[in-house]
């Protein structure tokens, strides 16, 4: 099995954001359309330079953060965040195809595509529609916006439903960019994969909250289900750490990795897949990352292509 790590967002090792943001509060007191442009500009600066770093250690994964453009998703804002920028787009679109990186976006809790509110459904639809375009302009050809499947209001029979009637709202070309992905409280890897059979999309498997939440389905029963729903194109699998094994802590993240329990996990998965994507959601990110893979190089005979690539026998 061929195994490639993944970061999110932020860079531990280097002091750079991609995140810089203008508050709503502050955007209505100052009305300040050039300071707006600038965050807006040295974000995508950031980005870009967040990519060199990525290059520069061989890092194939990455998850973009949503917050790369402030205010782009409220209605009482008007904001052209494509044509002005497209020489931002161009410089990081260059960086991508020229690294070949795999790029993704997880929406944030307030994409609730099933909510029972609907003025919370058309914000989630506005809010995929802002990441999907950001996609587009940085000619990623394949695009995925991981999401959660949301609210229980109603049980969970009647969310499921309401999950897949929002998803119809959506524009085709969006439709095709969503996974899904199993949570550690309410909706497990169970639950995704009866969506998955009614929509055809792809499943990203998050172990941990799968541990913490597990459905009827054993390991052996549910991981071809879940390879199958990616049709050939490399599965993305989430993998992190509890905080603690209190039961009050147990869903929170550590800042890094425990390595056995990732050997555990990547034996088990060997089976099923020839190839895999695995973002490490630790708080320390890259330096999390980092520090795993100098444990796996301690603990295994794991053969190592690059920094951040290895294989599995």
């Amino acid at each position: 099995m061929n195994v490639r790590l993944g970061y999110a967002c932020i860079s531990e090792t280097v002091n750079i954001t991609t995140s810089s943001s203008y508050t709503y509060t502050n955007y209505c007191k100052e009305k300040d359309e050039k300071k707006l442009d600038r965050i807006i500009r040295s974000n995508f600066l950031s980005l870009y330079e967040l990519l060199k770093y990525n290059e520069k250690n061989n890092i194939h994964f990455y998850r973009m953060s949503s917050n790369l453009v402030p205010l782009a998703t409220k209605k009482e804002v008007i904001l052209d965040y494509i044509t002005p920028y497209q020489e931002e787009y161009q410089k990081i679109k260059e960086q991508i195809i020229k690294t070949k990186i795999r790029i993704d976006f997880h929406p944030n809790e307030y994409c609730v595509l099933n909510s029972i509110k609907k003025e919370v459904v058309n914000q989630s639809i506005e809010i995929l529609k802002y990441h999907y375009r950001i996609l587009e302009a940085l000619g990623i050809k394949e695009k995925i916006l991981v999401l959660h499947i949301g609210s229980l209001s109603g049980g969970k029979k009647a969310a499921i439903t309401r999950f897949c009637n929002s998803f119809h709202q959506l524009e085709k070309k969006i439709q095709k960019a969503i996974a899904i992905e199993n949570d550690d409280k309410v909706f497990t890897i169970d639950d995704c994969i009866e969506i998955s059979n009614r929509l055809n999309i792809p499943i990203v498997l998050d172990y941990h909250h799968h541990l913490c939440n597990k459905g009827t389905l054993t390991e052996e029963e549910f991981l071809p289900q879940v390879i199958a729903t990616w049709k050939g194109k490399i599965p993305k699998m989430h993998f992190s750490s509890p905080k603690n094994r209190k039961p009050s802590e147990i869903r929170s993240h550590h800042d890094y990795i425990d390595p056995d329990a990732f050997i555990h996990f990547l034996e088990t998965i060997k089976s099923y897949t020839k190839k895999v994507d695995i973002m490490i959601e630790a708080k320390k990110k890259d330096e999390a990352m980092f520090r795993l893979i100098r444990q796996l190089k301690y603990k295994t005979n794991y053969v190592f292509a690059d920094e951040t690539t290895f294989f599995i026998e």
